[in-house]
């Protein structure tokens, strides 16, 4: 019988069927599957198909998908992107949680003066209650990918003391109290070693993030030992602990003498593993890198502005930008490992939650934190970078025309 059905016939067959299939119940269509199976002699997969493609067909064109209507109406988002760049361009999963603090931050301050007609209980609402996914979708259009250069590694390894400094690996359970630090340095150097360069001296706290920059002439020891005495007399706490990577500038007799003379024990990473150093290696792109950039940085003005930059630079990301920290491994239903993380944080808020100041030091560093205005950091740090950017341009100029002439 099924022989004899010519193909236009099964295609007239489907499209009659192709209705009654589609809104039938689930039993009704394995009905209608079993008699167009039997008079065609098709598969009830290639049965299936047919019917669900001439449903198709006949219901005409498949629509354009609807477009997701927008939530959050354009005064809050013209507000967004005036918090988000006077705050210096944050992600909007740490956004979100400082949101509030920093409208109460640029309205005291006068900082969002020309959106006061915007800047309402409705929008001051909906700011609030923007999702970090929210926050980064609406300013995906402001953010532009940057592709920096390659940096270069100054680290060498110290050919003293490295025996008796003991090894701290990241397989090591992490500290759970205050002053326990991590310590590197970064090079000005730009593309090139050769020559004297500036470097900064960057301290990060493993279990606040406490983080301190200061910048040096460049990796000599006693330039070194200067700027990490500076950076731990500056601290509203004590040091108690200090590790580094196998670098000269940090394994030598005068800072093991000093640490030695202050109680502070020193341990060290395993050699070419960054990971051993994971805290003050973040530090170094997010903190250094992105506001220093990677030109090359020389000589007393230059150290000046830098100086002037990292005091910057630490009291907004300290106070003001908050962080995650890793807490535990969780298992997947597969088998994986996956980290988690606590809620986003402060460096501030975790530095009072732990309780290791004394009175004094927390005295002054909260009048430190209420008189800080975020608005005026990010204009006095994008002022010091073009100062900075400038004077690389002059001195790559410089350069190419000295290359030119040695020609």
């Amino acid at each position: 019988m099924r022989e004899g059905i010519s193909m236009k016939a099964r295609r007239e067959i489907v499209r009659a069927l192709a209705v009654e299939y589609a809104k039938a119940s689930k039993g009704e269509k394995s009905v209608i599957l079993d008699h167009v199976c039997t008079a065609m002699g098709w598969s009830r997969a290639n049965a299936r198909r047919r019917l669900v493609a001439a449903g198709k067909a006949r219901a005409g064109p498949t629509p354009l998908p609807r477009r997701r209507q927008r939530k959050y109406g354009p005064e809050s988002r013209a507000v967004l992107e005036r918090v988000w760049t006077l705050s210096g361009e944050p992600c909007g999963k740490y956004l979100a949680v400082v949101m509030e603090d920093h409208l109460e931050r640029f309205e005291r301050f006068g900082e969002l003066a020309e959106l006061a007609g915007l800047l309402d209980d409705t929008v001051r609402g909906e700011l609030s209650s923007m999702s970090g996914a929210t926050i980064d979708r609406y300013l995906a259009p402001l953010r532009k990918a940057r592709y920096p250069a390659a940096s270069l590694s100054s680290t060498r390894p110290g050919a003293m003391l490295r025996s008796e400094i003991p090894v701290r690996w990241s397989g090591t359970p992490m500290e759970q109290e205050p002053g326990f630090f991590e310590t590197d340095t970064v090079a000005h150097c730009g593309h090139s070693l050769f020559g004297e360069d500036l470097r900064t001296i960057t301290l990060t706290d493993v279990f606040t993030g406490w983080t301190a920059n200061t910048a040096v002439r460049n990796r000599a020891h006693r330039n070194v030992l200067a700027g990490v005495a500076g950076l731990a007399d500056a601290l509203p706490y004590p040091m108690r602990g200090l590790d580094f990577d196998n670098g000269g500038e940090f394994v030598n007799v005068p800072l093991t003498g000093w640490a030695r003379g202050r109680g502070i024990e020193l341990t060290r990473a395993r050699p070419y593993r960054h990971n051993d150093n994971a805290h003050v290696e973040q530090r170094n792109r997010d903190w250094v890198r992105r506001h220093a950039f990677r030109y090359r940085y020389e000589g007393p003005e230059e150290l000046e502005l830098l100086q002037q930059l990292w005091v910057l630079v630490d009291a907004r990301n300290n106070h003001l930008l908050p962080m995650v920290k890793a807490k535990d491994h969780t298992t997947s239903s597969s088998g994986r490992r996956r980290r988690t993380y606590d809620k986003p944080r402060t460096a501030y808020q975790r530095l009072l939650d732990a309780g290791a100041m004394d009175e004094e030091n927390a005295r002054a560093l909260a009048e430190i934190h209420r008189e800080l205005n975020p608005a005026a950091i990010t204009r006095g740090i994008n002022a010091i970078q073009n100062q900075l950017i400038n004077r690389a341009r002059l001195r790559t100029q410089h350069d190419g025309t000295t290359a030119t002439r040695a020609k």
